[in-house]
């Protein structure tokens, strides 16, 4: 029994599988490309390293695919094979597994907590809380467990610079954006590699409305998510949303092309900062000609997969911008199918926001903007249980604006962009100041915005 850099307990004995098992670990916190790398040699070396198993079957899960979903039910069989010679601090964490795997990643978090309260300075603990409750859109419960644990970081602690990534993005999602920005600076300079911390800042200038600002940041800091596995999409995303509010379309199309969608694969996560983006263009009337296609085609493939709403909501964008009104229908029925069963934390987000959701999804890619404005306005009060952040789900507050306008529902479109100032602490974008001109359009002719 030895410690790791965090100095929590592993039931490792080598130094060579230890140096491995850091390696994991500070991936993990950064979101390095090179962490499945280091994992994958330390169970060639270690293939009764209980930990590892586990490890690797939440990672698997967090990826929110149908087909890795199988691969961490091995692991679960390797860490359960292995479980007696794992020390209890282990057992926790295959545990945590353990609990996914039944349907509850509520169940999960516990077991981290139960980690955290034996040892708050377990930092993969602390960031795998902070990533489950992300997928689950608990960004109160967030906040509470990492401030939880600050105090127990000394300011040389390895962990403490990813730790205090996790507070700022933590900050900024409950709408202390002062406070995000001093954290996840601070997180930048003790850890330059925490792209975390990095986009916690740009989340800020984000929900701040100050693109400008924005820019500025991520300027000249490429090198903080250069290393990143498909994280560094995300933040070129940021990036692009920055340009779209300046205005800046070529740009924009630019870096969709160059940096969001250079590999053009099937992860969710990519999906969503693909299709988010697109459908922002096209909400502001700009034209994105054929790059609808892949994404709808990648899509169609997912319609059966069921893991998580958030995936699900960013394929319908895919399949109404591809025009796939068959894959489309086939989508929504599943959702509604697996609203039906209970027992699971994410059949439970299928039936609230993902039923209306879907629903107005659906009826947007018809043009059916009365019942595509009345189904999304419905979903907007429980959206945040899809997961995601707001930057994220911020394309399904435009989509229920737009089709508020287009059924000519003006009066309920201006309480929503009310509340949408309101959240960016009295602030506007563009696009917000853009639909307040179309409202005054509206009222001062047929007291109807068309269709476009």
């Amino acid at each position: 029994m030895t410690t790791d850099i965090f100095g929590t307990d592993v039931s490792l004995t080598t130094p060579a599988s230890l140096e491995d098992w850091n390696a994991v670990m500070l991936g993990f916190m950064a979101h390095s490309e090179v962490t499945p790398k280091h994992l994958t040699r330390l169970l060639e070396s270690e293939p009764e390293f209980a930990m590892g198993h586990a490890i690797k079957g939440l990672f698997y899960m967090l990826m929110g695919r149908r087909e890795l979903v199988v691969v961490a039910e091995t692991a679960m069989a390797d860490a359960l094979a292995h479980a007696e010679t794992a020390c209890p601090r282990e057992r926790i964490f295959i545990k945590a597994l353990s609990e996914w795997m039944d349907g509850r990643p509520t169940g999960s978090i516990q077991c981290l907590e139960t980690a955290l309260n034996d040892n708050a300075q377990d930092t993969l603990a602390m960031k795998l809380s902070q990533a489950i409750r992300f997928v689950l859109g608990d960004v109160a419960g967030m906040l509470e467990s990492v401030q939880r644990v600050l105090p127990a970081y000394a300011p040389d602690h390895p962990g403490r610079g990813y730790l205090l990534g996790c507070h700022a993005f933590a900050l900024e999602e409950n709408g202390d954006y002062t406070k995000a920005e001093i954290a996840g600076r601070q997180a930048l300079w003790m850890a330059p590699d925490d792209a975390w911390g990095l986009h916690a800042v740009a989340h800020v200038y984000d929900m701040t409305c100050d693109a400008k600002a924005g820019l500025d940041w991520l300027s000249g800091r490429e090198n903080a998510w250069a290393h990143c596995n498909n994280f560094k999409y995300h933040v070129w995303w940021h990036k692009a949303l920055m340009h779209l509010d300046l205005g800046q379309v070529d740009e924009v199309l630019d870096l969709y092309d160059r940096q969001i969608r250079a590999d053009k694969t099937d992860d969710y996560r990519d999906i969503s900062n693909a299709t988010s983006l697109l459908m922002r263009l096209e909400l502001d009337g700009v034209p994105v000609g054929n790059r609808w296609e892949e994404l709808a085609a990648l899509s169609a493939n997912r319609t059966q997969d069921g893991c998580l709403i958030f995936a699900d909501l960013h394929y319908l964008l895919a399949l109404n911008g591809g025009d796939r009104a068959e894959d489309r229908s086939a989508l929504v029925q599943r959702i509604h199918r697996d609203a039906q069963t209970s027992g699971c934390d994410m059949r439970a987000r299928m039936a609230n926001p993902g039923e209306a959701a879907s629903l107005g999804l659906e009826a947007f890619g018809e043009t059916r903007f009365d019942e595509a404005f009345a189904y999304l306005a419905q979903a907007r009060g429980t959206m945040q249980l899809a997961g995601g952040s707001h930057a994220q789900r911020d394309v399904f507050e435009r989509l229920t604006i737009d089709a508020g306008l287009r059924a000519g529902q003006l009066d309920r479109v201006e309480i929503i962009l009310n509340e949408r100032q309101a959240q960016r602490g009295g602030r506007e974008d563009g696009y917000a100041v853009a639909r307040r001109d179309l409202i005054a359009a509206g009222r001062g002719s047929a007291h109807r915005v068309p269709a476009q």
